[in-house]
């Protein structure tokens, strides 16, 4: 080849190496192009969605596709600010998570960004000092890139991406990509938020004005407390709730309602106020949150029944004008979902605000109605002694005038056995207008009365009333020791057939004979358990004993539980 040869391909050989830096810059500008339309079709696509999860799960998704990521996932900062409250993760399947095992609380090389809120970037993130701890069936991961996600001036959480395709590590357009998707989630998140606490403000007012028209339509405090309960369950989308009372002079509560989860096994269930979530709400008197209600090591107490359970909260429902607690609503979501926030328990107390008229409303309903029963009864004594007392008095010694002028000695002494028992008529017709004329607070006080508390108070926890029905002067025959051996042996019973016997209905009988008291307690449930506890029934025969009596159980032929419990009248 000649030099003037040489010489005329020297331009070519530049214009050649000109045209390929060219094309070079083309390609990268059309990536940068592609990559910039891919990051705004992600910012709308965020941007579009309402629904706080749904924004999150956009977010994480985008983050994975923006920069080619074979995993990705986004931890929520929980409210202490030093642990992940929630994990949404892309790449792993649900066999694989399964695997794993539970969800990164923020250890490790996760927590290097909760402590320092600063993008990292590694090559390998098993050589950064603060990585360790990965679970046994956890994938190999090696490239790194994490990214603060920042709510105005909150640092709501943060994105990590792991294992760039191509064996490639994360480079700073990467980390730039994935700052700008942040900044956007930010204000997705923020929007969600907005959307979602105006929704939900207005479920709360729709509640409420529905629980304001339940009480002032006079239903009992039962409707009205199971309704509270039901409607916050829905609203914060709780997996359970649970209205607890305390039991006085015991240092434990009785729960009185359960909604969710395995309602049967709580409902009637008596558990100690120290160390349980409810108990320290009624002792501090505010609501009280844990973020993991089944292993949170301080709510030990009482049998294992949240199992399954996450983040929780107990709002104490307080009487009106009173310091003192009346009960406790208990709010649980599963495992993984958010914990309850202060803009969640604003309403609740509210709702606890209403409870508490609910309470105070029942107990004025409760005086109104003992006032007017008392009243009535005063009437019908005044009515008995004015009327038929007068009148049978009449008649018995118009009988017994007469029979001094019957000359058949038969029809005589049936005469005169008829005034007897007319005599025995008024006794007990002014037997009767004593117990009728009773002081309130001795009626408060009487058998009959304490045995219709007893069989109300069950209902809550049988989920429907008892049958009741009561014979003879029980009040005035039935000594004050014997009535409150029969509450004691009723209140255990009626708590069997709720806990145990799982009964649809109960029939509740008491009568005096003049004799002896028998109370009578059927349901239609299981029966008695074999392998269950008897102390229950050991401590009533061992009253019915102690008072010269008898305690008898038997099975109906269509099933069920008969339990007759006798004693004398007097020895």
């Amino acid at each position: 080849m000649g030099g003037d040869e040489v010489r005329s391909r020297i331009p070519q050989l530049r214009l050649d190496e000109l045209l390929e830096e060219l094309q070079a810059r083309i390609d990268a500008a059309r990536g940068t192009r592609d990559r910039v339309h891919s990051l705004l079709e992600a910012v709308l696509s965020v941007g579009r969605e309402l629904d706080l999860t749904q924004v999150l799960r956009r977010i994480v998704e985008a983050a994975a596709v923006l920069v080619d990521a074979r995993y990705a996932a986004l931890g929520v900062i929980g409210p202490d600010g030093r642990t992940l409250s929630q994990f949404l993760t892309v790449g792993l399947s649900d066999e694989e998570i399964a695997r794993i095992g539970p969800y990164p609380t923020g250890k490790g090389i996760l927590g290097e960004l909760i402590r320092r809120p600063e993008p990292l970037r590694l090559g390998d993130l098993s050589e950064h000092p603060a990585s360790f701890g990965c679970p046994v069936h956890h994938p190999v991961m090696r490239t790194f890139l994490g990214v603060p996600v920042r709510v105005r001036d909150e640092v709501f959480g943060n994105l990590y991406l792991t294992d760039k395709r191509g064996g490639e590590e994360f480079d700073a357009d990467d980390e730039s990509v994935i700052a700008t998707l942040a900044v956007a989630a930010g204000v997705a998140i923020d929007n969600a938020r907005l959307y979602e606490e105006a929704q939900r403000q207005q479920r709360w007012l729709s509640a409420s004005a529905e629980i304001t028209r339940t009480l002032l339509s006079g239903s009992s405090r039962s409707e009205v407390v199971g309704l509270i309960a039901q409607r916050a369950r829905e609203i914060t989308g709780a997996e359970l709730a649970d209205v607890s009372v305390p039991v006085a002079g015991t240092g434990s509560l009785r729960v009185e309602l359960a909604l969710g989860g395995d309602a049967a096994a709580r409902l009637g269930l008596v558990v100690p106020a120290e160390g349980t979530l409810s108990g320290e709400a009624v002792a501090r008197a505010e609501p009280v949150t844990t973020l993991d209600l089944a292993d949170d090591p301080r709510l030990s107490a009482g049998p294992r029944r949240f199992d399954g359970l996450g983040a929780a909260v107990a709002v104490p429902l307080g009487r009106a004008g009173s310091s003192e607690s009346e009960g406790v609503l208990l709010l649980a979501r599963r495992p993984g979902q958010p914990p309850f926030t202060e803009r969640e328990i604003g309403p609740l107390l509210g709702f606890a605000d209403q409870a508490a008229l609910a309470l105070e409303l029942g107990e004025r309903r409760r005086d109104a109605e003992q006032l007017a029963m008392l009243e009535d009864r005063d009437r019908i004594a005044r009515d008995l002694h004015d009327l038929a007392i007068q009148r049978l008095f009449a008649t018995g010694m118009t009988l017994q005038s007469a029979a001094r002028f019957i000359d058949h000695s038969g029809a005589s002494d049936r005469v005169l056995r008829a005034v007897g028992d007319l005599d025995e008529t008024i006794k007990i017709i002014r037997s009767t207008i004593f117990g009728l004329r009773a002081r309130e607070d001795e009626a408060g006080r009487g058998l009959r009365a304490r045995v219709v508390r007893a069989v109300e108070e069950a209902q809550a926890t049988l989920g429907f009333a008892p049958r009741l029905s009561m014979e003879g002067l029980l009040d005035t025959d039935v000594p004050g020791e014997v009535a409150d051996h029969v509450v004691a042996v009723l209140a255990e019973a009626l708590s069997n057939a709720a806990r145990h016997a799982r009964a649809g209905r109960v029939e509740v009988s008491l009568r005096a004979t003049g004799t002896q008291v028998v109370l009578a307690v059927l349901d239609d449930g299981v029966g008695i358990p074999e392998q269950g506890r008897r102390s229950g029934l050991r401590n009533m025969a061992e009253r019915a004993e102690g008072l010269g009596g008898l305690l008898e159980l038997s099975s109906p032929a269509d099933g069920g539980t008969r339990l007759v419990w006798s004693a004398p009248l007097a020895r």
